[in-house]
């Protein structure tokens, strides 16, 4: 069961018409600080009061939540939430801010609770694994650099060497990003190599990084890894997906972002795109559609991750407000 905590048609106008930082509180005529977005997500055992609770957090240290998505499974006595609001940093100091959400966390036995100011947190370190293919690594460069993607490029890792008057090569010396070509081979990954070279990053991606990590590699880095599929999983899972596809003479195409586990392609799914074929296409166009689609899918769902809507569910599943 899904519940959505809405404005008020006269808060969101208003809120629409101006940006986060020329926000004022609602009745509050002498606040004349600039007000700051936050996001906090919940998890906890379901019980009554727990909207109410975090509701109360908010707006005793003068906060405004400006929109709440609730989901409560039905006959699972499970509670998940979003809220997103402004404050004052004066009136509810960042460092107040945790211990105050601690407090909620510790009453509701939470297995989860997260809270994200964007203006003043660090963005979140990541680290691009990719291999021959460009075009979801350029789209997430292009990405970084517009400020779509809310994250630090820390590297690039590749078992695929470029020259150093490729596109690719020229943008990241532009900006001043290492990358790191490992040869691999199918005895030596260069699993080691990659966990130092990732070990100060919050999550990595998988930009059509065609080698497999393995297990030990997964429980080493400890920390989220989402891949892009090209093909529309559970179906046509492992290589070549679109001759998979192609050939079971399917009528819609689709890219799947997901988290890596140690089974292939079959991580909790974060986001899926899907586009029309015919059978005037061919293996030519249905790859060119394909691509097409796992650059919008990789970057929204690293959106929704950095956003905070991303949250596991069961043993294979998400919740992604």
């Amino acid at each position: 069961m899904a519940r959505r905590v809405p404005l008020s048609i006269s808060q969101f106008v208003g809120f629409a018409k101006r940006s986060f930082n020329s926000y004022k509180l609602p009745g509050d005529p002498s606040s004349s600080s600039p007000l700051t977005h936050g996001i906090h997500v919940f998890q906890c055992p379901d019980e009554v009061g727990i909207v109410a609770k975090l509701s109360e957090c908010i707006a005793s240290r003068g906060g405004n939540i400006l929109g709440a998505d609730v989901f409560v499974p039905e006959k699972k006595n499970v509670f998940y939430s979003r809220s997103e609001f402004v404050f004052d940093t004066v009136k509810w100091p960042r460092e107040q801010m945790d211990e105050d959400f601690l407090k909620l966390s510790k009453m509701f036995s939470a297995t989860r609770s997260v809270v994200r100011v964007p203006e003043l947190d660090p963005k979140f370190k990541i680290a691009v694994l990719a291999s021959k293919q460009d075009h979801c690594l350029v789209d997430l460069l292009y990405g970084w650099q517009e400020g779509r993607l809310p994250v630090d490029i820390t590297c690039v890792i590749s078992n695929h060497h470029r020259g150093p008057n490729t596109h690719v090569m020229r943008f990241l010396e532009r900006n001043n990003i290492p990358y790191h070509y490992l040869h691999t081979t199918k005895e030596n990954k260069r699993e080691e190599d990659i966990l130092e070279l990732v070990l100060n990053t919050d999550f990595l991606v998988l930009a059509r990084y065609m080698q497999i990590l393995s297990g030990h590699f997964l429980r080493t880095y400890g920390k989220d890894v989402i891949n892009i599929h090209h093909g529309l999983l559970p179906s046509f899972k492992g290589g070549n997906p679109s001759k998979q596809a192609f050939d079971a003479g399917v009528k819609l195409i689709g890219a799947t972002s997901h988290f890596v586990t140690e089974e292939l392609d079959s991580g909790p799914i974060i986001e899926q795109m899907v586009e029309r074929v015919s059978h005037r296409d061919n293996l030519q166009s249905f790859a060119q559609k394909s691509e097409n689609l796992e650059r919008q899918c990789l970057a929204k769902a690293m959106r929704s991750y950095c956003e905070l809507r991303v949250l596991p569910y069961e043993e294979n599943r998400t919740v992604v407000f």
